[in-house]
């Protein structure tokens, strides 16, 4: 099996073990506290119900408005400043999920505008992402020549290590300023960072929702965009140099392929429409060959075997049948064996076929030897 495929099927095998220890991890850290959650959650609405004697269908009323009235605390999320955020966690293709359009033609322009915006904002950040690794490699090729290094070239691992580290610098800075906007502790603001530089974007953390940050805090708004927009543009630096790195050794392996079909392509030569091996074996002849063989030879066939042996049957024909059989057509292609051998040759020793594909290993060894 070629290493491309092998290469593969490990990475097919790897993500989903990967998927299954997760799901493993998070089933016996989360699912204990999810059922202690719910059954607080029962304890205090029948209590409820209890105490101001409410019925079922009530009490879904009251959490239905509730429900609903949740995103209207953060203030309006629709006007400009809101709208721009909104968008830019569209193209971003982060979708908190804080906000959403709720009319027809909402809905459908924002379809519209993540078909264009989507393939826009991915090409920007690793548009941008390659002039950031550019830098860096520079920059690191200078620092090389400033400490004397042996060699002064920037390699993957070079330019990884320090995509990385600006990374992490931006989500630990984040998470500070996030923590003392938010009043969040700083591991839920750090938790809110990692998840929006990754797009993963659940929605459980959602900056400017508070005070009405959207409409009355126009700088922390501006800082905000910023965060993502550059915070995106250093996570798609290394991840551009991961995808790079994995796609120059795919290509290694192509092109080892070729070369390893090119080396099984020079083992077989075409003379004159018959398909051969190297050592004289005729693979394949053309549909007139077969068609002239099957009215000389009767049942004999002109497709010879890749075997290399010469156990199959002779064929039965008579000596004037050998003597009126017309020259194959790759016989001109052949040595003068007339000039060399005197007297009759002995036709009989091998099947009619067999005595050309012989005689065209000589030729071709002859051609060999004088190149």
């Amino acid at each position: 099996m070629r290493r491309q495929n092998v290469r593969t099927l490990s990475l097919v095998v790897c993500t989903f073990t990967y998927l299954l220890i997760g799901a493993a991890v998070f089933d016996a850290l989360e699912s204990g506290a999810e059922e202690e959650s719910l059954a607080i959650l029962d304890q205090v609405r029948e209590k409820l119900q209890t105490k101001y004697n409410i019925s079922g269908s009530e009490y879904k009323l009251i959490e239905t408005v509730i429900i609903e009235n949740q995103p209207h605390k953060a203030g309006p999320q629709w006007k400009f400043a809101g709208a721009l955020y909104f968008v830019t966690v569209v193209v971003a293709m982060i979708g908190y999920g804080h906000s959403t359009p709720a009319t027809v033609g909402g809905k459908a322009f924002c379809i519209v505008y993540a078909v264009v915006g989507i393939p826009l904002g991915m090409v920007m950040f690793q548009s941008i992402g390659e002039r950031l690794n550019k830098f860096t490699s520079v920059t690191i090729k200078r620092i090389k020549k400033m400490l004397g290094c042996a060699t002064t070239e920037a390699t993957d691992v070079n330019q990884l290590f320090v995509t990385g580290t600006l990374s992490s610098i931006v989500m630990t800075a984040g998470a500070a300023v996030f923590s003392h906007y938010e009043n969040w502790n700083y591991i839920d603001a750090f938790y809110y960072c990692f998840i929006t530089l990754t797009t993963i974007g659940f929605g459980d953390f959602v900056a400017l929702q508070k005070n009405n940050a959207l409409t009355e805090n126009p700088g922390y708004v501006a800082l905000s965009l910023v965060f993502i927009l550059f915070g995106l543009t250093v996570v798609a630096a290394s991840i551009n140099l991961l995808v790079l790195r994995f796609m120059t050794m795919n290509t290694e392996d192509v092109k080892a392929g070729d070369y390893e079909m090119q080396d099984a392509s020079q083992s077989v030569v075409t003379l004159d429409g018959e398909l051969m091996a190297i050592n004289g074996k005729l693979l394949a002849g053309t549909h007139d060959m077969e068609l002239a063989g099957s009215r000389q030879f009767g049942s004999y066939n002109s497709m010879a075997t890749v075997c290399s042996c010469t156990c199959y049957p002779r064929p039965h024909h008579s000596p004037a049948d050998t003597r009126k059989r017309s020259p194959s057509r790759i016989s001109h292609l052949l040595i003068d064996q007339g000039a060399s051998t005197k007297g009759p040759q002995t036709t009989d020793q091998f099947p009619p076929l067999l005595q050309d594909t012989f005689m065209v290993a000589n030729y071709l060894k002859m051609k060999r030897s004088s190149v």
